[in-house]
């Protein structure tokens, strides 16, 4: 559905996209990431025909990006993130300036509407000025527009930056109820949203792609150390306990955590998951066992390990 080919792009002698190349398939929502200057939003407006490459090749739907804009034009839908609303206007009125610039018949602009309204949940706002809604219904709006022509493609910068917890949520709804027949790819830099939305992540650094999988695919690619925590009630010496946490294979560290009266908590480090090892041992020991569980590592920790 994307295919991205040896893309660069150059600002002047300036090196902003270094020959990058992925491929996005039908139905799958792709998040984008990128510290600030990686490349992320000049490789966003190359998709989306605002800008041209330096070289390389990107095809939507099978069309050149940069021989077939018309084409193009047709197939994408595109959601900026300072959404470019006519306040004056009610949402039904922008709507059917929106079928009249993509020269639908009357008939076909009435059908439209009704279609999107039901699907981005606007029909308690219609004859509302845009001037006047939340933000919320705002970004709804930007989506019914983003999908009028009924596109294969949505690319959606920054799509629930400034919304309310309620309203990111519904927006993020949203998104994965467009995806049953769309290719979406979403630029943030809410690494939350990622987990909650996307279905793959591609992380863009100095202009390079320096990560492409699902969530538990980049974690492998980081994996190191493994945090264990172990919460356990004893009467037994703490350094004891240290000392037989310590003596298992692979254990790197243990630290106490916490202590209160006869309940601690440990942190251990390990080059492997030793869960079965420290149950076992607690059994063993005696140890009264309240918790035992390990640290998964969080995207933002991948994020900053891979973009350092």
């Amino acid at each position: 559905m994307i295919k991205v080919e040896s893309l660069t792009k150059y600002y002047g002698d300036k090196l902003a996209v270094d020959n990058i190349s992925f491929e996005i398939p039908q139905g799958q929502i792709v998040g984008f990431l990128g510290p600030n200057g990686a490349g992320k939003t000049t490789t966003m407006r190359i998709l989306t025909g605002y800008l041209s490459a330096s070289s390389g090749k990107v095809s939507i739907c099978g069309y050149d990006v940069s021989e077939n804009q018309i084409e193009i034009q047709k197939r994408i839908g595109y959601l900026p993130e300072m959404n470019p609303l006519y306040e004056e206007m009610t949402p039904v009125e922008y709507l059917e300036f929106t079928g009249c610039i993509r020269n639908f018949s009357h008939s076909e602009i009435s059908k439209r509407i009704k279609e999107v309204v039901n699907i981005c949940g606007l029909k308690d706002v219609l004859h509302q000025n845009i001037g006047e809604l939340s933000r919320g219904y705002r970004q709804r709006v930007g989506f019914a527009s983003a999908i009028f022509h009924n596109p294969s493609v949505l690319i959606l910068d920054e799509p629930t930056s400034g919304l309310d917890p309620n309203q990111t949520r519904e927006v993020r709804e949203l998104i994965k109820e467009l995806k049953k027949d769309k290719t979406v790819i979403l630029s943030t830099h809410i690494l939350s949203e990622v987990q909650a939305v996307c279905d793959r992540v591609l992380i863009i650094n100095r202009g390079k792609i320096v990560a492409d999988g699902t969530t538990s695919e980049l974690e492998e690619m980081v994996k190191g150390k493994e945090k264990i925590y172990i919460e356990i009630k004893s009467e037994q010496d703490t350094s004891l306990i240290e000392e037989n946490l310590k003596a298992l294979p692979y254990c790197e560290s243990v630290y106490l955590k916490e202590q209160k009266d006869n309940i601690k908590i440990f942190e251990i480090e390990s080059s492997i998951d030793l869960r079965e090892e420290i149950f076992n041992l607690a059994i063993s020991s005696g140890w009264k066992l309240l918790d035992l569980h390990r640290e998964k590592i969080t995207l933002e920790e991948i994020f900053r390990q891979l973009t350092l």
